[in-house]
């Protein structure tokens, strides 16, 4: 069985470096790529099922499984999808090694002073995350395109082993040897990967399990066909994630397909949140990319005059920068931006002539807000929102 070891051009500890020390800038970010990456894997063997039925087993369940290890400090992530074979992993795994060059690295760095890191997925950098809080990680694979299974080590220092083993089950499991110090220990712990999957991994497609129980809900809201959701569906989502006891006042739910596609399920409040007259308060919408979430208040989701809305918007294709962590402002934000202004407008306009009593109710609890945007940049927004005045 073949096993080799391979060095790492010079330039990689320190392009490692930059990733781990100064890219991210929490540590958490790991295990939501590590998810992500395993719920890709599922998705490209469904796939290559499609065309090549005898890779899916229908009685397997697709799924991802946590596995930690406090006695021997490692956290597993382990999925039931495509897994690679011996020169993929090289390919893939080893793409960092591939793109090690001393050219990659004066590019990344004057892409970083630019803010112009649009290379998420193209650098296995995702992967390289989880080495903020491992100080070894082990890859196990299997391709059902390969007889034989493999092994990839990396210290993420110089070189990495690779080698053929034994291995029946399709898919990967990454094996994360926690460094020995509180802080990343911290991740071995149940109640600390719990809050992390709720919080970015939530609305993942497949079953994160631990133990067998899943840890992520079923399918989220926004992609839940309208007919099938009632309000007090609507109401429970927002008190549960947006933290008000009481019910919204309205809730619009936008599913747009073409050339723009994005889901956006957005909430008025029944009163104002205690702090949006504060300098504190921050508006946005959170943001999610096929069900993962980015982040919590995208400004630039929403105006300024309808800094009062909570919601979400969820698009499959947005440009995102090498840690996903900062959205770079692409045309294709202030695009669902100004799509989602004009959808609220519109809304608006007709609950003044279906509902007149009830946009009476939102005109005195936030009516100041539309006077704000009319005044707002010398009346440039005027003509969009004079029909929604009230006198």
């Amino acid at each position: 069985m073949k096993k080799e070891t391979k060095v790492f051009q010079a330039e990689t500890k320190e392009l490692l470096n930059l990733m781990v020390h100064s890219i991210y800038t929490h540590k958490e970010i790991f295990l939501r790529e590590l998810i992500s990456n395993a719920s890709d894997a599922i998705d490209k063997l469904k796939f290559k099922a499609l065309t090549d039925t005898h890779i899916l087993d229908s009685s397997k369940e697709l799924s991802i499984s946590i596995l930690p290890d406090t006695n021997s400090r490692t956290l597993t992530i382990k999925d039931t999808g495509i897994g690679m074979t011996f020169d993929e992993v090289v390919e893939n795994i080893g793409t960092i090694a591939k793109s090690g060059s001393k050219a990659f690295l004066n590019s990344l760095e004057e892409a970083k002073k630019n803010g112009d890191l649009n290379i998420i997925g193209q650098f296995g950098v995702g992967f390289y995350s989880a080495f903020m809080v491992a100080d070894k990680i082990i890859l196990e694979t299997k391709s059902p395109y390969s007889d034989k299974g493999v092994r990839w080590i990396s210290a993420g220092e110089g070189s990495y082993d690779i080698e053929e083993i034994d291995k029946a089950e399709i898919g990967t499991s990454i094996i994360l040897h926690i460094k020995d110090n509180d802080e990343d220990k911290e991740f071995l712990n149940e109640h600390k990967f719990r809050a992390l999957i709720k919080k970015y991994s939530d609305y993942v497609k497949y079953p994160i399990l631990f133990k067998e129980e899943r840890l992520n809900s079923t399918k989220p809201i926004w992609k839940t066909p309208k007919n099938e959701l009632k309000d007090e569906d609507y109401n429970e989502f927002y008190k549960s994630n947006f933290h008000d006891w009481q019910d919204p006042l309205l809730h619009f739910n936008f599913n747009i397909q073409g050339s723009l596609e994005y889901n956006a399920i957005l909430f008025v409040p029944a009163t104002p949140p205690y702090d949006l007259y504060t300098r504190e308060y921050k508006r946005g919408l959170q943001l999610y990319t096929k069900n993962v979430f980015i982040m919590d208040k995208c400004e630039e989701l929403i105006p300024q005059y309808f800094n009062f809305i909570k919601g979400l918007v969820d698009t499959d294709d947005l440009s995102l920068n090498i840690s996903r962590e900062i959205l770079q402002k692409t045309q294709q934000l202030k695009n669902i931006s100004k799509n989602l202004e004009k959808k609220i407008i519109s809304e608006f306009e007709k609950l003044m002539s279906n509902d007149r009593d009830k946009y009476i109710k939102f005109w005195e609890t936030f009516g100041k807000h539309i006077k704000f945007g009319i005044h707002e940049n010398f009346g440039l927004n005027k003509e969009k929102l004079q029909n929604l005045l009230m006198f």
